[in-house]
């Protein structure tokens, strides 16, 4: 299945990409890549190279999942994005939607045009796969038949506001807001556009990271063809159930 990968410019999460297009690739998918104007879409160097001091072992992308990183950056289908006004939607069957928190999110989660585009594989009935903050643009894309985000009425997860203020709370005396990409939480946000605050699913309260080797600490939440999870730590268990919903459509 041709799978098209929605990307910012930068500041987006490794593991969060890389991870899935590891496995949907091993799988012998076919992922295209999109970023705002058609240049490749590196991830947030804080977690890449930068680091957090003496926080690393806590929130820098573990070695593995950067060693899949860099295969990806590496591959010719990463460095040959579509712009987002070029992407066809019609020619993909499913959509991936990594997370991020740092500022250059904004220039996909705020595109008009990378909404429309998330709408379109809701609508149609497509495969669709949202982790972390990624889940922020299914729901700001709006259902044309209901007025509504394509979200309502669907049961997902995302960040949870534990989480992400946790992260803040320990970095702000010198990262400032880095980990509050905006005022309001990304539980907050996602949770409103339900049909019912019962949708919103946080997992257990202390998330446990997986691993290649073990999934079984990921948490994700499954409605049809839709897919979510909530962190970097779910992103192996994430991975394999998205290939495992693209198999039953194949």
């Amino acid at each position: 299945m041709n799978v098209l990968c929605l990307l910012p410019a930068s500041d987006y999460d490794p593991t969060e990409a890389a991870t899935s297009w590891y496995a949907l690739t091993q799988a012998g998918h076919q992922v295209r890549f999109t970023s705002p104007s058609s240049q490749p879409a590196h991830a947030d160097l804080r977690l890449t190279h930068t680091g957090f001091g003496l926080f690393n072992s806590v929130f820098m992308t573990r070695n593995p999942d950067l060693e899949l990183y860099r295969q990806m950056a590496a591959s010719p289908d990463f460095q040959a994005p579509l712009a987002y006004a070029d992407v066809n939607p019609g020619d993909f069957g499913a959509l991936l939607i990594p997370g991020g928190h740092a500022a250059g999110m904004r220039s996909m989660l705020e595109s008009s045009t990378a909404q429309a585009i998330c709408s379109h594989f809701f609508t149609a009935g497509k495969h669709v796969a949202a982790v972390c903050h990624g889940v922020l643009l299914p729901t700001r894309s709006i259902d044309p038949a209901t007025g509504r985000s394509v979200l309502h009425g669907r049961r997902t997860t995302a960040l949870p506001a534990s989480l992400e203020l946790g992260a803040w709370a320990m970095t702000a005396a010198w990262l400032g807001r880095y980990y509050r990409t905006y005022p309001q939480t990304v539980q907050s946000e996602v949770t409103a556009a339900l049909a019912r605050p019962a949708d919103f699913d946080a997992g257990p309260l202390f998330p446990v990271r997986d691993s290649a080797q073990n999934h079984r600490p990921g948490f994700i939440v499954r409605d049809g063809r839709y897919l979510s999870a909530r962190w970097p730590g779910d992103c192996h268990k994430f991975a394999a159930a998205f290939v495992e919903m693209l198999a039953e459509a194949c």
